[in-house]
């Protein structure tokens, strides 16, 4: 970078400052100008990539590293996003009605903040707007938007993401979008629509926002408490426990909320829904922005679930249940033979997809991204229900047209989609629960139901395989190879079918993502991740077996099969 373009970061970065309402985020970019103006090197390949860009806003609303810059997440990126949306609201409004606004945060660093923010500019664009009390999980905010027949709904979470990140997610219901839509997160044209509307360059000082004016939800304990109020619609997800059912009560589980925010929600919706013991995993348990215990907020990463699985071990449990920080994921583990493990997303999926499709009305669908297990659409048959496979992520999965259950790979299920539309830990977890007692109370388990499942569906093996990448450039260069020259074979098996989706098929949108199949069954799908600098490959392998007695051996086959494949697919990335 010239001396030109040095004065011109400068002079830029000291703008921001200067309208910054942020004394902290402020005082932390002044004091990055000063040392760039004393050589500091480091400061300034900071200052520069602050000022890189604009963040993007798209089906993900907005999410990044907290800080000072067009390129973090802070105060003035907020408002003049939350000044796009109110444009984008009163336009479709046209004069015609009161545009509704609910507004929820999670318990990161300037959540609260944000939200407030945003209830500011919303009620200064003369819209209703109701606030949540206080840190509440997602499926609460998605659920309110429904509830309240709000025509957008804010969420400010970063999820499962670092400490260091937030993020703006962004939902849209009442008269915006058709009702399968409802309460469900933004999806193209409208996050383009959004984004248009949002102007990066306006000054802060002259986008109104009010001090007062917004509705605050009634908080736990008071009168209309709207936590209670979540968690009673979603408590006919299963049936109502009786005074005298012993089968609840006999189910040991073990909770931990991440430091996140669904430790209350999930604790109280067992304990109304007559689970009585309930351990929780206390050095997780209350809301922590540093998420001091875990190296990665995030159920599935290596570690996360240590401190539950020894709690689980100390009190002899029958279940752990583990929701990630704004509790729309739900984890689980099981004791299988003498060991606990992990259940994978799909396995939790296919448990879920049979207890809840017994029970839907007649029309239902069961659905699932297609980068998940395919057992989901061999029970939805057996089940005499369709099935849908849909592009990856809860956006597409939630607007599946007379959705009955839905499910992704990483950990996200919709139990009650005419309640919450979009992926719910809490009402997840309560129906795995209340399964897991009933199988209990046979003398069986989870474990086993998942062998039975095996028997008569096929021993459904899954895995994973992704490379991250600093040069962001190697992923399209992967992606042309598979399209270009895919491996002949996998697992000794001949490659039967490529399938490009970046041109659609006829029941998909085009996405950037190829479809591998085998003579054996196999199949492997590689994407590009939509959230971090990864390529993503999603391994399946599906081994027959006659009756229950010869699954292990079929578990066995279909998992040497599945590792071989990952493998060579190891190999073939690394290849120059």
């Amino acid at each position: 970078m010239n001396h030109t373009q040095k004065i011109q970061l400068l002079t830029e970065a000291g703008n921001w400052a200067a309208q910054d309402p942020d004394p902290e985020t402020q005082a932390e970019l002044q004091q990055l100008i000063e040392r760039v103006n004393n050589g500091d090197a480091p400061a300034f390949d900071d200052l520069a990539d602050r000022f890189s860009g604009v963040l993007e806003f798209g089906t993900a609303g907005l999410r990044a590293e907290l800080g000072a810059g067009p390129m973090r997440m802070n105060t003035v990126v907020v408002m003049r996003t939350a000044a796009g949306i109110a444009r984008f609201l009163t336009e479709k409004a046209a004069g015609q009605y009161t545009p509704k606004v609910v507004i929820g945060f999670d318990a990161r660093f300037n959540s609260d903040v944000f939200a407030q923010a945003s209830a500011g500019i919303f009620v200064a664009a003369g819209f209703d707007v109701l606030l949540m009390p206080a840190p509440l999980p997602t499926p609460v905010l998605a659920w309110a938007v429904r509830e309240f027949s709000a025509e957008a709904g804010i969420m400010v979470t970063a999820s499962h993401n670092p400490p260091r990140d937030n993020g703006y997610k962004v939902y849209v219901g009442g008269r915006v979008t058709d009702d399968a839509g409802r309460g469900a997160q933004i999806v193209s044209p409208i996050d383009a629509q959004i984004a248009e509307l949002i102007d990066h360059e306006q000054p802060v000082a002259q986008i109104q926002r009010a001090t007062s004016g917004w509705e605050v939800l009634p908080a736990t304990g008071a009168e209309g408490d709207i936590e209670a109020a979540y968690l009673a619609a979603i408590a006919p997800v299963i049936p109502a426990a009786k005074s005298d059912d012993e089968v609840r009560k006999n189910l040991r589980v073990v909770v931990s909320a991440m430091h996140g925010v669904g430790g209350h929600t999930m604790k109280q919706a067992l304990l109304d829904a007559g689970f009585s013991d309930v351990h929780m995993v206390a050095e997780q348990e209350q809301p922590d922005p540093l998420f001091p215990t875990v190296s990665f907020p995030n159920p599935e990463e290596p570690g996360a679930i240590d401190l539950s699985l020894d709690l689980a071990r100390k009190v002899q449990a029958d279940l752990v249940i583990a929701n990630d920080p704004d509790a729309d994921r739900c984890a689980a583990a099981i004791l299988d033979g003498d060991s606990w493990r992990m259940l994978r997303g799909d396995e939790v999926g296919w448990l879920l997809g049979d207890q809840v499709s017994k029970s839907l009305p007649e029309g239902k669908k069961l659905a699932n991204s297609i980068v998940s297990s395919r057992m989901l659409a061999a029970i939805a048959k057996d089940a005499g229900r369709e099935h849908e496979e849909t592009l990856t992520g809860f956006k597409w999965i939630s607007r599946v047209e007379n959705l009955g259950f839905g499910y992704e790979e990483a950990l996200g299920y919709c139990v009650a989609p005419d309640l919450v539309r979009d992926k719910d830990g809490i009402s997840a977890g309560i129906v795995l629960a209340d399964l897991a007692a009933g199988l209990k109370a046979n003398n069986s388990s989870l474990a086993t139901r998942l062998d039975e499942l095996a028997a008569k569906y096929g021993v459904h093996v899954t895995d994973q395989l992704s490379l991250r990448f600093t040069d962001l450039a190697q992923i399209p260069v992967l992606m042309d190879r598979f399209r270009d020259q895919a491996p002949e074979t996998l697992g000794g098996s001949e490659v039967s079918e490529v399938t490009d989706l970046s041109k659609g098929t006829e029941k998909l949108p085009a996405t950037n993502a190829i479809i591998l199949h085998t003579f054996s069954g196999a199949r492997v799908i590689v994407r590009p991740s939509g959230t971090e600098p990864k390529l993503k490959c999603y391994l399946e392998t599906i081994e027959p077996v006659d009756d229950l007695s010869g699954v292990p051996e079929a578990r066995q086959r279909a998992t040497e099969q599945v590792q071989a494949i990952k493998k060579e697919l190891a190999a073939y990335l690394n290849a120059n």
